[in-house]
């Protein structure tokens, strides 16, 4: 049976080199005049790993995970497939758990070279493009997993016609979903968790960009509404991160719809910032979602100023919040950023 790592650990955030820190006053200027209204992601982006076979025609990635799922063996479908349903007596299931490791064995391990082949085609078509699995990817490194072949790729279920399947990629800060719409409801296939070992506020973070896009947001608001949208203490990381809150029950921040029209284009290049790295069809489905639970203006923004917190930045996390939507950042040490979005609210 394969282990169930519903507990992440992170090797950063047991020995963190404090020298990644970037300075507060370049960070103010670096991020400074950010309040252009919606545009395309843009700037220089390092060279993004080739593509192996990439002369064979492009696949939706569904249709290549049936075309994994055949090829396997007996023996590999002990290793690398579980019941649609694993550990769902025990509370969450399995499969929509967030890891920060192989939920079993590497990729590696388990699948042949042409079978990894076939993985990494499945993982790049369920990002955007190049850049958008650059990003996923860091930079090709995966961070500590070291490489591809060093995270694990887990199937539930089983991928044929009528039936219900997802194949969960896990590795260090990376828990990422195709299932062909089996979760109901859910966008990217249930909650996901994404990552990057350097500072969050320095541009060696693949996500920097993601920073720099929100941060332009609180720039641009007044001191009133930076008091709204300020909030004390840490929202927390994990599982307890992305619960929704109860009907009635407030959300943390600055509402959208208290913004003005400028300030609302800021917040929706944060939302295509965030959904960039990820392919057409899940950034729909999540934009979908959000107008079925009210549209952007019941949608939250808050700040979390950490008083704990020994360093001069700040903030340490910032959120995205609202009826069955969570996006919940953490900048430092280094970026933890945990989501969870549905249209069933409980």
């Amino acid at each position: 049976m394969l282990p169930n790592h519903d507990q992440p650990y992170c090797p950063e955030c047991a020995d963190l080199e404090q020298d990644e820190a970037l300075d507060r006053r370049e960070f103010i200027r670096v991020v400074g005049g950010q309040a252009a209204a919606l545009v395309a992601l843009g700037g220089a982006a390092a060279a993004a790993p080739k593509a192996r076979a990439s002369d064979r025609p492009a696949k939706p990635a569904e249709a290549m995970i049936r075309e994994l799922y055949a090829s396997l063996s007996s023996e590999q479908k002990a290793e690398a497939v579980l019941p649609w349903d694993h550990g769902a007596a025990k509370g969450i299931p399995t499969r929509l758990g967030m890891y920060n490791r192989p939920i079993g064995k590497r990729i590696g391990e388990v699948y042949t070279k042409p079978q990894q082949e076939l993985l990494e085609r499945i993982l790049k078509a369920i990002c955007s493009d190049e850049e958008g699995y650059r990003r996923i990817s860091r930079n090709g490194n995966f961070d500590s997993s070291g490489s591809f072949d060093g995270i694990g790729a887990t199937i539930f279920g089983e991928p044929a016609d009528g039936k219900k399947f997802a194949l969960v990629f896990a590795g260090h800060h990376l828990t990422v979903r195709c299932d062909g719409n089996s979760e109901e409801g859910a966008a990217f296939g249930g909650p996901m968790y994404y990552g990057h070992s350097p500072n969050g506020y320095s541009d060696r973070n693949v996500f920097f960009y993601q920073t720099k896009s929100v941060l332009s947001v609180f720039d641009a608001l007044s001191e009133a509404q930076r008091k709204k949208a300020i909030v004390p203490g840490t929202p927390g990381e994990h599982a307890p991160s992305v619960r929704f809150r109860k009907p009635g029950e407030p959300h943390p921040g600055i509402s959208i719809q208290e913004l003005t029209r400028d300030q609302r284009q800021l917040v929706e290049k944060v939302m295509r910032d965030i959904l960039s790295p990820y392919r057409k069809e899940d950034v729909d489905e999540v934009m979908e979602i959000i107008k079925v639970n009210g549209g952007m203006e019941r949608i939250h923004l808050a700040f979390y100023e950490d008083a704990n917190m020994n360093d001069n930045q700040r903030w340490h996390f910032w959120r995205l919040e609202g009826p069955g939507f969570v996006w919940n950042y953490r900048v430092l040490p280094h970026v933890h950023t945990y989501v969870n979005i549905s249209s069933k609210l409980t």
